[in-house]
């Protein structure tokens, strides 16, 4: 689908198990040149076309679902990039899921709760945009959200430690691994984009009437824990980029490269399952045979015109 320069450059993307890893020394723009935007829109389609192709199979073989977890700053092109990869799918396969903040009714249960109840079936493909990571990113930035799930042990702010925080990576991990032993695969992206990409991508949606539903004040108010939520973010990938849900960060200010990436890397990863259609048995294709058979002896009737009604 890709050259192996650009597959090798994908591979770079990802955020290696137990190794260090600063989130300011990954790119938030595609700064090669193994590949122009018009070839990455052929590229994209190509990609598309093959992951439905795979999508086919993954249905038809009915022994593994994916969950495929998008996280980001705001205006960091998750919504368009979701777009785009319905657009190669069977929607009939594929799920769609945005966390919002909590209900009372999920408050009153444990966090992983909600996203429990939103992951795949065998054979089907989930998508959310936004994640449990939220319990390691917003609430990290903002602690005091917390203190909404009533915790044991936790009264104010000032329990919420960095034993908490470990405690709770390590809880995701555990989640992610019972999925992964029990057939889901899972893919983490991370859309990095810059500050002042973001601020162009604002002020885009503030300008143009068709998006001005797209930015609210808290956009804004959230902008101003930037580094808050780097460090936030920074953390949770180190701390949960596993072999069995690996976290890939996507160069996020030229969208294009973005979505070439994400369906690249999708494509590598669902390839690497080696899923084929289901073989049938000797009985089954006997019974396939039989079936053409009689299929082949019905005889062709022309259908009767419908009578005209007396006028």
């Amino acid at each position: 689908m890709v050259s192996e320069e650009v597959a090798v450059q994908f591979k770079k993307l990802l955020v290696k198990p137990g190794k260090k890893f600063k989130l300011s020394d990954c790119d938030t723009a595609y700064n090669g040149e193994a590949i122009t935007k018009d070839e990455a829109q052929q590229l994209l389609a190509q990609g598309l076309e093959h992951l439905a192709e795979i999508q086919d199979k993954l249905y038809a073989h009915n022994r593994f679902s994916v969950l495929i977890i998008l996280q980001a700053m705001d205006a960091a092109g998750k919504d368009s990039a979701i777009k785009h990869m319905l657009s190669g799918l069977n929607p009939t396969g594929v799920r769609v899921y945005s966390f919002k903040t909590p209900s009372s009714t999920e408050l009153d249960h444990y966090y992983l709760w909600r996203h429990n109840l939103a992951l795949p079936a065998r054979g089907e493909i989930a998508i959310h945009n936004r994640s449990h990571y939220e319990n390691v990113l917003i609430t990290k930035v903002h602690p005091e959200y917390i203190l909404n799930e009533n915790l044991p042990g936790i009264q104010s702010v000032e329990d919420i430690d960095k034993h908490f925080w470990k405690q709770r990576y390590k809880q995701i991990r555990r989640f992610e691994k019972n999925l992964h032993e029990n057939g889901t695969i899972i893919l983490k992206f991370f859309l990095h984009v810059s500050k002042k990409e973001q601020k162009k991508r604002f002020l885009e949606r503030i300008d143009n009437p068709t998006k001005n539903w797209k930015f609210s004040l808290g956009d804004l108010k959230e902008r101003a824990y930037w580094n808050d939520y780097q460090k936030a973010y920074e953390d949770a990938l180190r701390a949960t980029s596993t072999e069995h849900a690996p976290w890939f960060v996507i160069p996020a200010d030229d969208k294009w490269y973005a979505r070439l990436a994400m369906v690249s890397i999708l494509y590598k990863q669902f390839q690497a399952l080696s899923i084929e259609y289901p073989s049938v048995t000797e009985a089954q294709k006997a019974e396939l045979e039989k079936a053409k058979v009689q299929l082949l002896a019905e005889k062709e009737s022309t259908p009767r015109s419908p009578k005209k009604k007396d006028q």
